[in-house]
């Protein structure tokens, strides 16, 4: 069987055939309807393997939050330990803890120190992000006016299967 690419290039010789006068009627339509049935049967092989691809995608992509989620339990069970430890170990007085497998030792964080705010920032300390305003933007456009920094797409299309 063709590909789908030979079928459409096949169907778009046949439409150049057409324009022939010389064209026997008969064998163009049974060529094309054979064309048309052969695009169909494949546009339906397409439609199934679609299908299935996008069935099992879906299962993974469940899977996978599935499996996130319980890894982020695991990281927040061994993260709620680390925390009882720590306190257990700072309510006796100790700093470090020597096993046969384990050093444990409670350490001070690197880095600078956080800050912490006890208020409202004074505007002399705020630092403003400029953030392009789309909606004005878009209204403009829409509205005719001509940006030379901008103009309205193709909205674009896609392939629906029912």
């Amino acid at each position: 069987m063709a590909t789908i690419y030979e079928l459409t290039s096949d169907y778009l010789n046949l439409l150049e055939l057409a324009e022939d006068p010389d064209t026997d009627p008969q064998a163009f339509a049974d060529t094309l309807e054979g064309i048309v049935d052969d695009i169909k049967d494949k546009a339906e092989a397409y439609a199934i393997i679609i299908g299935e691809l996008t069935a099992k995608a879906e299962r993974i992509t469940n899977e996978a939050k599935r499996l996130n989620a319980w890894a982020d339990s695991l990281v927040r069970n061994a993260g709620r330990m680390k925390e009882t430890l720590m306190y257990s170990m700072d309510e006796i007085g100790t700093k470090k803890i020597e096993t046969e497998h384990f050093r444990i030792g409670i350490a001070g964080n690197g880095g600078k120190k956080p800050i912490r705010y006890t208020g409202d920032v004074p505007e002399q300390y705020m630092v403003m992000k400029p953030e392009v305003d789309t909606k004005a933007i878009r209204e403009a456009l829409e509205s005719g006016k001509e940006l030379d920094f901008a103009y309205l797409g193709e909205r674009g299309r896609h392939l629906n299967i029912k």
